[in-house]
């Protein structure tokens, strides 16, 4: 039996109109001061996807997928599945007093990030003890996932979608195609950028493998802050310039750090790492995200009763 009454999924979470896009971006800020036009062009990037993003809608289609996984296991048909936010609606706060109200006592929270560092880990913990903390002794007990971002599941996840995005191609230029793996940029000091490397070192060359594609870069995207500050490079814009010149014809963009759609996939890969591509006369595929993929359910229902 499983030793939790209950699965807590932990996400950034996104606003869901456009109307709402410029307090979610206040509330990442949380006081810090930027330039309204800054948040203006940001609020630009939502409009230019719809107005809002899909990341919530996304991740209760996982949650969904998941308790449908657990529902069908006699060892887990009764453990609930919950989904929290840090920043946007459910918020977290209100998603542990729902688990309270519901008579949890006790809950494996599992991180919607494949690459630990202090902005997709530490945070995210803080998050949920700081949740918790008004519910006092009736407060669900809360466990944490182990790293999963090498797992042969998750390399499965990735390497499907990739695999379909290359499908797109012509297959005349799969041999000249390259794989470009992506995740989000952090800043060279931040505490765990090391790691955070090296871990998405690893499950792009784990998908890699499992391709058998030997073409494969890894790049960053999404960068911000301030333009002196250093950041992990080289940049999407970069990895695609490096495969123009080698003499590649085609790209095939795979998020291994997003796990499912939102702004930093739609626009910054679909619309700006597009344009680019564009100009440089390369050929671009961008593979879709793991979402619900069930290879991806199956290891969140294994990391749910670890």
């Amino acid at each position: 039996m499983p030793n939790n009454d209950a699965v807590l999924l932990v996400g950034f979470g996104a606003p869901e109109k456009q109307a709402d896009v410029p307090d979610f971006i206040r509330g990442i800020l949380a006081g810090r001061k930027i330039p309204e036009s800054r948040v203006a062009e940001v609020a630009h990037h939502y409009e230019t996807i719809g107005g809002g993003s899909p990341y919530n809608r996304c991740t209760l289609a996982l949650e969904k997928a998941l308790a449908a996984r657990l529902a069908a296991d006699p060892e887990t048909a009764g453990m609930r599945v919950y989904t929290g936010m840090r920043q946007w609606h459910p918020y977290l706060a209100d998603v542990a007093r729902n688990m309270k109200d519901d008579g949890v006592r006790s809950a494996r929270a599992i991180v919607l990030a494949p690459h630990r560092c202090e902005a997709s880990w530490e945070r995210y913990l803080g998050a949920v003890r700081s949740a918790c903390e008004p519910l006092g002794a009736d407060a669900p007990s809360i466990s944490f996932n182990a790293p999963w971002h090498g797992d042969p599941l998750f390399a499965e996840a990735v390497s499907d979608r990739a695999e379909a995005a290359l499908a797109r191609l012509p297959s005349e230029i799969h041999a000249k195609t390259e794989l470009i793996f992506t995740a989000h940029s952090i800043p060279v000091a931040m505490q765990g950028a090391g790691a955070y490397a090296d871990e998405f070192r690893a499950s792009a060359a784990a998908a890699a493998a499992r391709l058998g594609h030997p073409h494969f870069q890894l790049a960053y995207q999404s960068r911000s802050g301030a333009p002196g500050d250093a950041w992990l490079t080289p940049s999407i814009e970069e990895a695609l310039e490096k495969s123009a010149a080698s003499g590649a014809k085609a790209a095939v963009v795979v998020p291994v750090g997003f796990l499912c759609d939102h702004v930093e996939v739609l626009f910054d890969l679909d619309v700006e790492a597009a344009a680019r591509a564009k100009a440089l006369g390369l050929g671009l595929a961008r593979a879709g995200t793991v979402g619900d993929h069930p290879a991806f359910v199956s290891l969140l229902a294994r990391l749910a009763t670890a």
